[in-house]
C-alpha cells in the first residue's frame, strides 16, 4: 500500500519539476573586442607589421566580476582575432583584468548589465606600454 502511494507521489512530482526547470529564466551575452596596446606594432593591415596572435590574447585573461561583491563569476579568454563571447545569467557585472598589478598593465573596468536573451558588447583596451612601475592608475582608451 506504501509503494502504491510513493509511485503515486513520485508520478505526479516529475511533470512539476518538469515545469519548474522550464520557468529558468533564460541567458544573456557579453560579446566584444580586446584590444592590446602594445609598444611592438599589431598593424592588421601591414603585412611586414606584428600581429596579435592567440598567445598575446592568452596573456591578458579577462574575468567578469559581480558588481557589488566583486566576486569571480567567469574567466575568459579572447580568440586569435581579440573576440569574445560569454553567455551569463541576468545581472550587473564589470569586465576587468587578470593579473593587472603584476604585468603592469593599464586598463579601464568596464561595467555592465546583461538582460535575459540580449546581447550586451563591451570592447577592453589593455595598455601595456604606458605604465608605471608599482601604478594601479587606469586609463581611459582612445
Amino acid at each position: 500500500m506504501f509503494l502504491k502511494y510513493l509511485i503515486s507521489g513520485c508520478l505526479f512530482l516529475i511533470p512539476i519539476g518538469c515545469v519548474a526547470s522550464d520557468n529558468a529564466v533564460p541567458p544573456g551575452f557579453l560579446e566584444g573586442h580586446l584590444k592590446i596596446l602594445s609598444p611592438k606594432a599589431f598593424d592588421l593591415g601591414d603585412e611586414n607589421a606584428a600581429t596579435a596572435t592567440a598567445e598575446d590574447y592568452a596573456e591578458y585573461p579577462l574575468l567578469i566580476l559581480s558588481r557589488g561583491e566583486k566576486k569571480e563569476i567567469a574567466r575568459i579568454t579572447a580568440d586569435t582575432n581579440g573576440n569574445y563571447r560569454v553567455a551569463l545569467p541576468p545581472g550587473d557585472y564589470v569586465l576587468d583584468v587578470q593579473w593587472r598589478a603584476r604585468k603592469h598593465v593599464r586598463w579601464k573596468p568596464q561595467p555592465f548589465t546583461v538582460v535575459s536573451n540580449q546581447t550586451v558588447r563591451v570592447d577592453m583596451a589593455i595598455d601595456t606600454d604606458h605604465w608605471r612601475a608599482g601604478s594601479t592608475q587606469s586609463f581611459q582608451p582612445d
